[in-house]
């Protein structure tokens, strides 16, 4: 198929299928975990002080983001794509039930455990599955790994509305439950119709075999070395990017449970639901990106990689701009019941809607591109390390909220960031170098 068609092969939409599924799982219980986590056990929660529950929030997801290195190399080396894929599956809708059978520390602590674990298997082989329905030059990767973060975003979107309602219709437990059913769905179709669609792409693992069953260990040329490098340097600033923006599941929904007013015409909007926003965002937005790269990319006036994820980084600091905007209109009130206009959290997510998608999809092209063929997968856990250890740092941050509030927090997240953007732009130019003609 030549690159310069817009068409897109059909696999590409049974991996968006799949991903949104999944995600559906993924964000339906984390929209509800730092308020489960909160909640008294009156109120079908497990009792956490504030403290406690933002430092599991954190190393839940970060942990999330830690296990792909270990399930990319599994997958390169032992499983191939396919097979991880659907064991990351079955493992995490496990955990989802897990989570729904009993509201206990212990039943909590298995459930993560089997999440980590699934995702681990699932979330960098799919990716992975997406690049290489592609020629290694295909211009289309980065139109076609936004459309599939839509996959991601439709689940992300669905996900908190339907779990959220159960959960405080019904009760924690039933949003869990649904989130693991999710789960099994996207699994029955993916398994179902991969074999038609994908044909033999991730079926054995891509490091070969010699005669003796030993692998064949071929230095890599200094081109890779390079591209291999650039990974590495663009994952360190994207660390920061992911421990701002998972605020939204941690800090930032803290503070609109509490200081936000959520009141629409006398109905209160759950917190949970909010957490929909960033995913509208992305649907509506995510074609708009998709055909911009493809129209740049044909008059060869695209930005390269390390311009685009600059971009995004800044964007993220604009969005805590607002952010610190809205704890500025909230102390400045005369009243000490007086919340913050909702319109703040909204420009907020909006933002940071639009350098996501400068960043994330163009991450996943990135590695794609630019990794070894025999360590894509395990490269591909190496972005996605920079998850982890944002998460992780996010969680911590969010731990301070109590002690140190939500202006000063907002503010430093604001700063930073676009300062780091500013420096990934400056340097951008000696990043492409390295890359070798790779956009």
């Amino acid at each position: 198929m030549s690159s310069t068609t817009m068409k897109h092969p059909k696999g590409l939409y049974l991996l968006f299928f799949t991903e949104m599924w999944e995600r559906f799982s993924y964000y339906g219980m984390r929209a509800m975990l730092i308020l489960y986590l909160t909640k008294s056990a009156l109120e079908g929660g497990l009792g956490f002080d504030v403290r406690q529950a933002s430092l599991i929030y954190g190393f839940f997801t970060g942990f999330v983001y830690f296990t792909p290195l270990i399930g990319g190399w599994l997958a390169d080396n032992y499983l191939g794509q396919r097979k991880s894929i659907t064991i990351g599956g079955l493992t995490m809708m496990l955990g989802q039930f897990c989570l729904a059978t009993k509201a206990d520390p212990l039943f909590l602590t298995i459930g993560l455990l089997l999440l980590i674990v699934g995702n681990g298997f699932f979330k960098p082989n799919i990716a992975v599955l997406v690049g290489d329905l592609y020629p290694l030059t295909d211009s289309r990767k980065d139109s076609a790994f936004t459309i599939f973060y839509m996959g991601v975003n439709i689940g992300a979107l669905i996900a908190p509305l339907v779990t959220g309602y159960l959960a405080m219709t019904y009760g924690y437990r039933w949003g869990f439950f649904t989130a693991g059913a999710g789960m099994l769905l996207g699994q029955i179709f993916y398994n179902t119709l991969s074999n038609r669609l994908l044909g033999q792409i991730g079926k054995k693992p891509v490091i070969r075999k010699n005669e003796n069953g030993k692998d064949e260990k071929k230095p890599l040329t200094k081109d890779e070395k390079n591209r291999t490098m650039v990974i590495f340097i663009l994952v360190a600033f994207c660390t920061f990017f992911w421990a701002g923006f998972e605020q939204a599941g941690s800090s930032m929904s803290l503070y609109t449970e509490k200081f936000i007013n959520r009141d629409i015409l006398g109905y209160i909007i759950p917190t949970e639901w909010l957490q929909s926003v960033n995913p509208v965002f992305i649907i509506t937005l995510a074609p708009v990106f998709s055909i911009l790269w493809n129209l740049l990319s044909r008059y060869h006036k695209e930005p390269s990689i390390p311009v685009k994820m600059g971009c995004g980084m800044i964007l993220l600091g604009l969005g805590f701009v607002l952010m610190v905007g809205a704890a500025l209109e909230r102390e400045n009130s005369i009243s000490a019941d007086a919340k913050a206009n909702l319109l703040w959290l909204i420009g907020a997510y909006l933002l940071h809607t639009m350098g996501e998608l400068c960043l994330s999809p163009i991450g996943l092209s990135m590695v794609s591109k630019l990794s070894p063929v025999r360590l894509v997968s395990f490269m591909m856990g190496v972005w996605f390390l920079s998850s982890f250890l944002a998460n992780i740092a996010g969680g911590v941050i969010a731990s301070f909220f109590s002690r140190l509030g939500a202006l000063s927090i907002f503010a430093s997240i604001a700063v930073v960031s676009v300062l780091l953007g500013v420096i990934l732009l400056s340097i951008s130019s000696c990043i492409s170098v390295k890359m070798r003609g790779v956009k």
